[in-house]
């Protein structure tokens, strides 16, 4: 399937977080600050809409949204801990300036991919674009940073900045031989007389936000299986063969279902075509006429309810985890505004 899926993250898995990886093995973060076109780095206008307000999936909400952490709440722990993170390094007298949280929204807003769940549903985009995403979710807003010493890195991190990556010096059988993995170590204990913290500065952060990496997957995995299980629910496979028997007539042979459909209209580069967006706009038409997203979303509905059921308090804890995460992040953005 290549229907849109965003990559399930935690919210304990922050932006700032994630850049230190890159600044940590010496490599420049694969940003690009864009102030000088005259975009703001973070435009809200286009991040994805919490729940559809148009197309064949408008109003749509499936039963496991309800523990899946929204894109801005994902946001907002991101930027705290950022924010965090450059006051902990200013404690130790280093100025640092991290990307900002939200540059680069994804299609949905959480990983239920709802827009896309069922195959596209948004006839005036397809009209627009065929299968491909609107212009502003293709384009990537891109952010400098500084590269890191090595003494920086460690405040930040609580760990030793990696050595690059050698270079293969030998081949066996044709193949180059593997370079040894560089470990990272423990940070020094203190800087300039002040103690480091444990985890450095990103940990301390999430130390602050109470972030605790609580099943990271779990909603996630179980929205998958919902949506693998309710393709062989007989409902749905005879909605889906009545889609194909649609397309078949408008002239779009063999496609066995939505997710068919897709592969076969999205370009290589990533621009729609007249034939694309001519099968784009049959697909939600053939939708609409055999009402198939209504029926397989209630097919769905009813699998993930009974998941609800038999994992009611491991989904409860994690969505009082991460009610706990956002409030605390939220407070901490408007304290540093004051």
């Amino acid at each position: 399937m290549k229907h849109i899926k965003r990559t399930t993250a935690a919210l304990a898995l922050t932006a700032s977080t994630l850049l230190v990886s890159a600044c940590s093995s010496g490599a420049t973060p694969d940003t690009t600050e864009n102030a000088a076109d005259g975009r703001p780095v973070v435009n809200k206008e286009n991040w994805p809409e919490k729940t559809p307000t148009r197309g064949l999936a408008k109003d749509l909400i499936l039963p496991l949204e309800a523990y899946m952490a929204s894109y801005a709440d994902q946001v907002a722990v991101e930027q705290a801990a950022s924010d965090l993170q450059q006051s902990c390094m200013k404690a130790y007298g280093i100025d640092l300036t991290l990307p900002r949280a939200g540059a680069n929204p994804p299609p949905s807003d959480n990983d239920a991919n709802i827009e896309r769940r069922y195959g596209i549903t948004d006839r005036a985009e397809a009209e627009k674009y065929g299968y491909e995403l609107r212009p502003a979710l293709q384009e990537h807003t891109r952010q400098t940073m500084r590269d890191l010493s090595g003494v920086e890195v460690e405040i930040l991190t609580g760990h030793t900045k990696p050595e690059p990556p050698k270079a293969p010096d030998a081949f066996t059988a044709g193949e180059p031989v593997a370079a040894p993995i560089q470990d990272t170590k423990p940070a020094r204990a203190e800087y300039n007389g002040k103690k480091l913290k444990t985890g450095g500065c990103v940990g301390w952060s999430r130390e602050q936000l109470g972030v605790k990496n609580a099943d990271p997957t779990f909603v996630a995995q179980l929205a998958g299986d919902s949506l693998e299980q309710s393709l062989k629910d007989d409902k749905v496979i005879k909605a889906v063969a009545a889609w194909s028997s649609c397309m078949d007539g408008k002239g779009h042979a063999n496609l066995a279902d939505p997710y068919k459909a897709m592969d076969q209209g999205v370009t290589n580069d990533g621009k729609p075509t007249e034939e694309s967006v001519t099968l784009a706009v049959d697909d939600i038409d053939c939708k609409k006429q055999t009402d198939l997203v209504k029926i397989w979303f209630g097919v769905e509905s009813a699998i993930q309810n009974k998941q609800i059921a038999d994992n009611k308090s491991r989904l409860t804890g994690i969505k009082d985890q991460h009610g706990k995460e956002v409030a605390a992040a939220r407070r901490q953005m408007t304290a540093s505004t004051r």
